[in-house]
């Protein structure tokens, strides 16, 4: 397995020096750097937005700002990225790499809950990233499509990425399903799959993506 995803790296587009150099620091400064999206799907959200082409992206979880540099690496000139990081602590490091890239004016971040901050944007989004808190991923999705009264931060043909939805294969773990994080990420499956507003499949790249489109 080593050797096949080292020829995968050596057969994708080249990592660019500012993400190789965030990516080493994260690493370094990090207690959990796997956090980080890395490479492959880095180079995987670039591709996709470069696809969807969207006006309004919105990135719920911004932690070192890899994945926030990744989408506006693949916007065009115009669109943007609101990016919302709950933990204050984040904001200088992010930052700081957003103010060295060429794509860091197309990036706005934020700092709060994204419950609390998303919806004051006034922003309908043509793609959101769902990386924030996994306990909150049911109730993320309910906020984006106005469920509960509130004004849908989405529409017809928008698109929604989570990420980490495998959970490290804990979501096929009876023993697991007892576990907040474990179970909301369930929760947020099988809503995904039961909801006829939206259709979806889930990538297993990396600990696993749930792309799903708004019908």
């Amino acid at each position: 397995m080593e050797a096949l995803e080292r020829y995968i790296h050596e057969h994708t587009e080249a990592e660019e020096s500012l993400l190789q150099e965030l990516d080493r620091e994260t690493h370094r400064r990090m207690v959990a750097p796997r956090m980080l999206s890395g490479h492959l799907q880095g180079k995987l959200l670039t591709m996709l937005t470069r696809m969807i082409r969207p006006k309004a992206v919105l990135e719920i979880g911004t932690f070192t700002g890899y994945s926030a540099l990744s989408f506006a690496a693949g916007l065009d000139s115009g669109s943007h990225i609101d990016t919302i990081e709950v933990d204050d602590e984040l904001q200088g490091l992010a930052q700081s790499y957003f103010d060295r890239s060429e794509h860091g004016h197309k990036i706005r971040l934020h700092i709060g809950s994204a419950l609390e901050i998303a919806p004051t944007l006034n922003t309908t989004y043509d793609l959101v990233f769902i990386d924030g808190d996994k306990r909150e991923y049911p109730d993320y999705y309910r906020m984006l499509m106005g469920d509960g009264g509130g004004t849908p931060l989405v529409k017809s043909g928008s698109f929604l990425i989570a990420d980490n939805i495998l959970w490290s294969g804990k979501v096929v773990e009876p023993l697991a399903r007892g576990d907040r994080h474990t179970a909301a990420l369930i929760e947020f499956n099988r809503m995904m799959v039961e909801d006829p507003r939206v259709e979806n499949v889930i990538v297993p790249i990396r600990d696993g993506l749930n792309l799903i489109r708004i019908k």
